[in-house]
């Protein structure tokens, strides 16, 4: 069994693997980081850099996969296509996400600039090209970006990237079944857990549900957001048009 502690002479004492680090999930980048990094990278002209940031926010892949990815999983015919599919190594399954226009844009000028084959992979190592930077250079390069526009590095980490517009979708629609399927995790407790989701949201989200009923003979009537077809019963007798619980 792997001991996480390491030894220390001087006080002749087992120091935790965990001391004085920040442990837990890594939070999301707000919208206004991820500008602000794209910005910096497009003025340093810093092309794969770009290519990365952005596949990595648009795909909402985990690290080993962003750097595992090939030039034909992402543009096949030599450009970057609006939807792609990849085979997760975690899990073996395939995930499917888009690709903004913007993303497009910045791998398009980055295989068209490298010159990259369909066969290669989109980042390949610098040593052997033959194999995919590695998953800890490929965390180093999210500590830069971070740390270049003035956040704390170590608040941050690749699953940052990954639970960047997951989180803003969630936070917009609630709609826990579609964030699972853009993370592909097979059980949705994975993606609550994953959200870092709390009472206190799900309360929120309940409260901005409104369930309208439909009776024969009567106009359907809108719900400011969520529209719930309830079957009525035939011995409840007709109160309101609406109702609200």
């Amino acid at each position: 069994m792997e001991d996480h502690q390491s030894y220390d002479p001087t006080t002749r004492t087992h120091i935790a693997w965990n001391k004085g680090k920040l442990i837990g999930a890594k939070p999301p980048l707000r919208p206004k980081h991820v500008w602000s990094i794209r910005t910096k990278l497009q003025v340093e002209g810093r092309i794969r850099d770009l290519a990365m940031f952005n596949l990595a926010i648009d795909s909402k892949l985990r690290g080993c996969d962003v750097v595992g990815l090939k030039v034909e999983d992402i543009a096949p015919n030599g450009y970057a296509v609006e939807r792609a599919t990849v085979r997760q190594k975690k899990t073996g399954q395939p995930v499917r996400f888009e690709l903004t226009e913007q993303t497009r844009q910045a791998v398009d000028e980055y295989v068209r600039t490298l010159d990259k084959k369909a066969s290669e992979f989109l980042f390949p190592s610098r040593r052997n090209h033959n194999r995919p930077i590695a998953t800890r250079q490929y965390a180093r390069l999210v500590d830069k970006w971070t740390a270049s526009i003035g956040l704390d590095a170590s608040r941050f980490g690749t699953h940052s990237l990954r639970r960047t517009k997951v989180s803003l979708i969630y936070r917009r629609t609630g709609n826990l079944r579609a964030v699972q399927l853009l993370l592909g995790h097979r059980k949705i407790e994975s993606t609550v857990r994953y959200l870092g989701i709390e009472v206190d949201d799900a309360l929120a989200i309940s409260e901005q549900v409104d369930v309208c009923l439909k009776y024969p003979g009567r106009a359907d009537l809108r719900c400011p957001s969520v529209y719930v077809r309830v079957v009525p019963q035939p011995d409840i007798p007709w109160v309101s048009r609406r109702t609200t619980t």
